[in-house]
């Protein structure tokens, strides 16, 4: 999503400006205040589910991995016959693009998590 705003705004950026070191400059601030608001959101996010994980009950700390193995254990239970047979085809992929969006937000999450501290110590 970054990269895309920050091709979107390079390309009114060069339009506007004809000097192409003006033109560098201010997309290179634009680029860092882009990952700045990123960073934040991750941030925000990241505080969120230590809170969870520090939480008290054991279903605040454990509900995330619940869900997502409650998906993933009704997309085992059809691929083995073990669901009704009225179950539409639409409803089996919703199903497995929750898990799809599930696991690929923790794994680019984490990837985000790692690359934000790497950009931050640099």
């Amino acid at each position: 999503m970054i990269a895309a705003i920050s091709n979107l705004l390079g390309k009114v950026i060069d339009k506007a400006f004809p000097d192409k070191t003006e033109a560098n400059r201010l997309k290179a601030q634009v680029d860092s205040q882009l990952i700045s608001m990123d960073l934040e959101e991750l941030k925000s996010a990241s505080q969120i589910i230590t809170a969870e994980a520090k939480g008290e009950s054991c279903l605040q700390r454990n509900w995330r991995p619940i869900t997502m193995l409650t998906f993933v254990g009704l997309i085992m239970a059809h691929w083995v016959g073990w669901t009704s047979p009225n179950l539409s085809e639409e409803q089996i992929l919703a199903l497995l693009e929750i898990v799809k969006i599930g696991l690929g937000g923790y794994v680019v999450g984490r990837s985000a998590e790692k690359a934000a501290k790497a950009w931050k110590q640099s």
